[in-house]
C-alpha cells in the first residue's frame, strides 16, 4: 500500500519552507504563514537536501522547534550550508539553537534557567521586531539556551532567565527566537511572522484557498484518471469536504461509502444519506453494519482498543464494499492535521489514535490512501468547503469523531447506553443552538460517564447515569478553552436531560481546557 505524502498542491510564485525538526507546533507555524496568504510547505529535515532547497525557489525558510538538544549527536541536525544560500531563515526554539550551533555558537543546558509558559520579553529594534513594543509577553518552552551567539550575530531579545531570547545577522537575513511566535500566547507573534514574511522575505501574499481547491482538483484529476476511488464518508465536516473535493476532481469514478456503525448521533444516518445522495448526487453506498460493530466492541472499555477496533472494521467494511464494485485501487479519507499530530505522526508523541490515522490496520487491500486535507486545520477545511460551494449549514456543522459515540461513552458500549447518550446529546445541542453562546462555541456535546449515583425522583430512590456536558472554544483545535455557558442555559439543559432521558439522574459540566485535557473524553 502506498501511503499518501503531505500536500504538494502546486508551486506558487512565492512559498516558504517549514523545515520540520519534530515539534508539536510545526504545522501551526505553517498555518500562521498561510493565514497571511503565503503558501507554506512542510518538509521533514531528513527528506530534503540543501541542493533541493536551493532549486525550489523558496522565499524563506523557518526552522521549527523540537524536543531535542542540539549538542546531543543523536538529535536532528542539518547541513550548515543552508545558511549560505542567501535565503532568509527564521529559527524557532530548537530551530534557533540549531542555527546557532550550525554557525559556530554555543548552546548549553539551562539548568536552573529553564522557562515554560508566559514570559516577559525585551526586544531591540530590528526588521523582525518592527511594530513590536520593547517589552511584551511571549511563550517559552526550553531547557537549553544559547550561551554564545555565532560570529556575525548579535543578541536581539532577552528575558529575565534567558540572555539570548533572540539573535540576528541582519546582513544575511538570518534570525532566531527562543520563544514561540506561532502560538497565540505570544502577544506580538503574528506581527513578527508578518515582518519575516513581508519585510525580510519580500512576500506579497498572493496565495488563497481558491488556489488550493483549483490545484487539488487538477492534481487528482490527473493522478487518479481512470481509477476507481472509494471515499470514507462519515458525514462529518472533514469527510464531507474531502468527498466533494474528490467528486469535483473525478466525478462518477468516486463512490462514497457511508458506514452506519450504530455509533452516530440522533437521526444522523438518514440525514447524511439525504444530503450526499440527494443534494450532491454522489454515488453513495450506505452500509448498515450496526450489529457488526457492537459485537466487536462488546465488553471493550479501554479507549485505544475501541479506536483500533473501529479503525480496522472501517477498513474491512470498505474493502468488502470495494470488492462488490470490482477492483478499487484508492481510498480517500477526510484526515486533517489535528488527527495526524494526536496520533503521533513524525516525531510527535501519540496522544490518541484516530480511526483514520493511527487506528488503521497494518495490512490493507487498497493500493493507496489519499488524504487531500491532511495538512489543514479545521478552520481551513471549512474555508475549502465554502470554496467548493458546500452549504454553510454543513460546513459549520458540529465536529464529530470518526469512532462516533464510542469515544463519548466511558466504559463498555451497549445499545442501552447509546440510546441514553443520543437523547442527552440531542437535548444539549438543541439548547446550545438556541442560545447566543453558540456564536462562541466551537464544539459541544454530551458524554455518558461510567459513574452511577444515587438520586431521588418522585420520592423514589434512583441509581442512574451521570452525564457530562462538554463545550469548547478554539480556532485550531490544537489548544482549546472551555466555554463559559450561562448558568440558565446549563440549568435548562440539565433539567431537560434528567427529566426526559430515562436512566439519568445527574448532569455535570466539564470546565477543563486543552491542554491538559483533549476535546473528547476518550
Amino acid at each position: 500500500m502506498e501511503k499518501t505524502e503531505p500536500i504538494q498542491n502546486h508551486v506558487p510564485e512565492e512559498k516558504i519552507l517549514v523545515l520540520d525538526f519534530g515539534g508539536q507546533y510545526n504545522q501551526l507555524i505553517a498555518r500562521r504563514v498561510r493565514e497571511q496568504n503565503v503558501y507554506a510547505e512542510i518538509r521533514p529535515y531528513n527528506r530534503i537536501t540543501v541542493r533541493e532547497i536551493a532549486q525550489a525557489g523558496y522565499r524563506g525558510i523557518i526552522f521549527t522547534g523540537g524536543p531535542n538538544s542540539v549538542y546531543d549527536e543523536k538529535s536532528p541536525h542539518y547541513d550548515p550550508t543552508v545558511l549560505d544560500l542567501g535565503i532568509p531563515v527564521l529559527g524557532i526554539c530548537y530551530g534557533c539553537q540549531l542555527m546557532a550551533w550550525m554557525a559556530g555558537g554555543q548552546v548549553k543546558s539551562a539548568e536552573s534557567g529553564s522557562e515554560y509558559g508566559k514570559t516577559m520579553l525585551h526586544v531591540e529594534d530590528n526588521p523582525l521586531f518592527a511594530g513590536v513594543p520593547h517589552t511584551s509577553s511571549c511563550w517559552m518552552s526550553h531547557t537549553d539556551y544559547i550561551a554564545q551567539p555565532p560570529a556575525g550575530f548579535h543578541i536581539s531579545a532577552r528575558t529575565e532567565k534567558c540572555p539570548c531570547a533572540g539573535m540576528a545577522d541582519e546582513g544575511r537575513k538570518l534570525y532566531g527566537v527562543q520563544f514561540h511566535p506561532e502560538v497565540t500566547h505570544t502577544a506580538y507573534g503574528v506581527q513578527m511572522l508578518k515582518n519575516f514574511l513581508f519585510t525580510v522575505c519580500g512576500c506579497t501574499g498572493n496565495w488563497n484557498m481558491e488556489d488550493f481547491v483549483q490545484k487539488k482538483v487538477a492534481q487528482y484529476r490527473k493522478e487518479l484518471a481512470g481509477k476507481k476511488v472509494l471515499c470514507a464518508l462519515s458525514g462529518g465536516v472533514d469527510s464531507a469536504v474531502a468527498a466533494v473535493l474528490m467528486h469535483r476532481a473525478i466525478g462518477d469514478n468516486l463512490t462514497c461509502v457511508f458506514v452506519d456503525h450504530g455509533l452516530l448521533r440522533k437521526n444522523e444516518g438518514d440525514w447524511v444519506e439525504s444530503i450526499f445522495r440527494g443534494q450532491f448526487g454522489m454515488n453513495l453506498i450506505r452500509a448498515n453494519v450496526q450489529d457488526r460493530f457492537l459485537t466487536k466492541l462488546a465488553g471493550v472499555t479501554e479507549p485505544e482498543r475501541k479506536r483500533k477496533i473501529i479503525g480496522e472494521e472501517f477498513i474491512r467494511v470498505f474493502e468488502e464494499e470495494a470488492r462488490k464494485l470490482g477492483k478499487v485501487e484508492v481510498l480517500v479519507q477526510g484526515t486533517i492535521y489535528p488527527d495526524v499530530i494526536e496520533s503521533g505522526a513524525g516525531d510527535a508523541s501519540t496522544i490518541k489514535s484516530h480511526h483514520n490515522v493511527g487506528g488503521l490496520p497494518e495490512v490493507m487491500e487498497f493500493e493507496r490512501i489519499v488524504e487531500p486535507l491532511r495538512d489543514l486545520f479545521k478552520d481551513e477545511v471549512r474555508k475549502v468547503g465554502l470554496e467548493l460551494g458546500i452549504p454553510e449549514k454543513l460546513v459549520y456543522r458540529q465536529p464529530f469523531p470518526g469512532p462516533g459515540l464510542a469515544v463519548r461513552i466511558i466504559g463498555d458500549i451497549t445499545r442501552e447506553k447509546l440510546a441514553v447518550l443520543r437523547e442527552a446529546d440531542a437535548i444539549f445541542r438543541e439548547e446550545l443552538d438556541q442560545s447566543p453562546i453558540k456564536a462562541q462555541a466551537s464544539q459541544y456535546f454530551a458524554v455518558l460517564t461510567d459513574t452511577r449515583s444515587v438520586g431521588v425522583m418522585g420520592d423514589m430512590r434512583t441509581y442512574g447515569y451521570c452525564v457530562a456536558l462538554r463545550c469548547v472554544t478554539t480556532d485550531d483545535f490544537m489548544t482549546v478553552d472551555w466555554t463559559h455557558i450561562p448558568f440558565e442555559v446549563l440549568e435548562k439543559a440539565s433539567s431537560r436531560i434528567t427529566g426526559e432521558v430515562p436512566g439519568v439522574n445527574r448532569v455535570v459540566y466539564d470546565i477543563t481546557s486543552k491542554p491538559p485535557a483533549t476535546v473528547e473524553w476518550e
